[in-house]
């Protein structure tokens, strides 16, 4: 299993239409074969910060659903980005 989970940073006032502009993205990510959950959404704390979380069944569902990365007008939208992904060897209920 992978986790992808972080956070992004864009300008405070453009976050909500950032964040808008991601919608058929997270539709099309929860579609696609491999896909366990994949969520973007608003810190409560910080107004710039958009938190990320991806569980996928493998890296190659990630590979494959990501391609060649967010669109270029995106990308340019964000200033700082700090994710990382994690490679899960054993899952168990709390």
């Amino acid at each position: 299993m992978i986790i992808i989970s972080g956070a992004l940073y864009v300008e405070a006032g453009t976050r909500d239409g950032f964040l808008d502009g991601c919608r058929e993205v997270v539709a099309l990510a929860r579609a696609a074969p491999g896909c366990l959950d994949f969520a973007l959404s608003a810190d409560l704390v910080e107004p710039d910060r958009i938190n990320v979380y991806e569980r996928w069944e493998s890296g190659e569902d990630v590979e494959r659903f990501r391609g060649g990365g967010p669109e270029p007008e995106q990308a340019a939208r964000i200033r700082h980005a700090e994710v990382m992904k994690y490679v899960i060897s054993g899952v168990e209920a709390p």
